[in-house]
């Protein structure tokens, strides 16, 4: 990795091809990290900077990943939502950013979080997925249950 040192910054060189998961709140960019299944050894080129400065995210800190040759599919996106609802996905080829989205938190999410209750169908030996209600305040409420996570989603993934 190349770091270019200036007065205010430390920049992490540009990417070829891949993605840049940009506006992450601020600490949880080993959370996307693990999303993204990239844990221990991984052949991938993965860059993260972690308490950047932003003037867009509250606190003004931000996390920001990028990850060579890999673009996200939808499903990461969805996870990533819950954890950054205000984070950007850049997609790069030949060092251009050629789509720019920010996530959106879809109206139920499916198979993504485990419920708490322990009791809950969705936590026995019954084929049934995890399903939940994503709610205002960006806290989900359990479709068989009724169970609320509105703390650490990201202790609840699966």
């Amino acid at each position: 990795m190349t770091l270019k040192k200036s007065k205010e910054e430390l920049r992490v060189r540009s990417i070829k091809n891949g993605s840049v998961i940009d506006h992450i709140t601020a600490g949880n960019a080993l959370n996307v990290l693990k999303i993204l299944d990239i844990i221990g050894t991984t052949k991938a080129i993965v860059s993260v900077a972690m308490n950047v400065t932003s003037k867009r995210l509250p606190y003004g800190r931000k996390d920001i990943v990028k990850i060579e040759d890999r673009e996200l599919i939808p499903a990461e996106v969805d996870k990533i939502a819950l954890i950054a609802p205000q984070a950007t996905i850049n997609i790069i080829r030949d060092y251009e950013v050629v789509q720019k989205n920010s996530v959106v938190l879809p109206d139920i999410i499916t198979h993504v979080v485990r419920c708490p209750n322990l009791n809950c169908i969705s936590n026995s030996a019954e084929p049934v997925y995890s399903k939940f209600k994503v709610l205002d305040s960006l806290a989900l409420r359990c479709s068989y249950c009724e169970t609320i996570i509105d703390t650490d989603i990201a202790a609840y993934l699966i």
